[in-house]
């Protein structure tokens, strides 16, 4: 998929792009330059992240003052 930047520095995320990504409105994207490319990482709320680790086992787990140094 390509795009193209307006007089304005403008860019459009193309429509399947936005819909896959479920994209916003006025939603923040964060900027990364990274060996001349352009990385665009949206911005989700903690309220979204709720319930991402659930079932996730915990008694593996070292207190920290009994793990290694």
């Amino acid at each position: 998929m390509q795009t193209t930047i307006s007089s304005k520095y403008q860019v459009v995320i193309p429509k399947p792009v936005r819909e896959r990504l479920h994209l916003k409105p006025k939603q923040k994207l964060t900027v990364i330059e990274k060996d001349g490319m352009l990385i665009l990482i949206p911005h989700t709320s903690l309220d979204s992240l709720r319930g991402i680790a659930k079932g996730v086992g915990t008694e593996d787990y070292r207190e920290k003052k009994d793990r290694p140094r």
